[in-house]
């Protein structure tokens, strides 16, 4: 497999740069969440990391093997997202079995060295995003990786999640020795994020999925070189 150690200092610095303007919500969000008593210890079922974590209440760490506990918090997601209307994948309705078992598969690939599966969790372990770096399968694009299935849960968005998720994935694609990352998306929200990381747009693709509840969407095809830090 080709994962690599994040190296110190590194994921910590790239959250900080892309999750500054977030920072007074996310510490206003942790100080209620510690007012509720929802701080504990995080299950630590895949490998972890000190270097990823976020400021105040989020984490983000790498997951190399998925717990039933880890593949329920997944599934929550993917079927929020789906539900919420992201095209993604998946139509309406989306079976907590179908979410899982695309978890399964997805750790599975993991553990196989096809891919990297982040996920962002609140301290007391409930994750509330994820995104994953695919490595591209062709021996002729071995600088080359896909982000793929970046999802935040819709009760924890505009915090600086998706940011903190984005800038892990490059790091993760760093320092596997990839350069140049492509995705696509047919969220505007996720456009501007993109846009703000300093990914390029390329155009889009009219008709290229199906919405959760039928209907043709568009997706737009973005991509980004990454040379040294990012």
């Amino acid at each position: 497999m080709i994962f690599h150690a994040i190296k110190a200092g590194g994921v910590d610095t790239l959250i900080e740069r892309y999750t500054r303007a977030a920072r007074g919500d996310l510490i206003r969000s942790g100080i209620e969440k510690l007012k509720a008593g929802g701080l504990g210890n995080p299950a630590a079922a895949a490998k972890e990391d000190p270097h990823m974590n976020c400021p105040s209440w989020l984490r983000i760490r790498r997951l190399e093997t998925a717990s039933d506990r880890e593949l329920e918090g997944l599934s929550d997601v993917l079927r929020d997202c789906v539900e919420g209307g992201a095209s993604v994948g998946f139509m309406l309705p989306l079976t907590r079995g179908k979410a899982q078992a695309f978890w399964r598969g997805a750790s599975a690939s993991a553990a196989r060295g096809e891919r990297v599966v982040l996920v962002a969790e609140e301290q007391a372990g409930a994750i509330v995003g994820t995104a994953q770096v695919i490595w591209a399968q062709f021996e002729n694009q071995p600088h080359r990786a896909d982000v793929a299935k970046m999802l935040v849960h819709r009760r924890a968005r505009r915090q600086g999640i998706g940011a903190a998720l984005l800038a892990a994935a490059e790091r993760c694609a760093l320092e596997a020795g990839r350069t140049l990352l492509v995705l696509d998306t047919a969220s505007d929200d996720a456009e501007r994020l993109y846009v703000r990381q300093g990914w390029q747009r390329v155009g889009d693709i009219p008709d290229y999925a199906l919405w959760p509840a039928g209907g043709f969407c568009s997706t737009t095809i973005f991509f980004k070189e990454l040379r040294g830090t990012p």
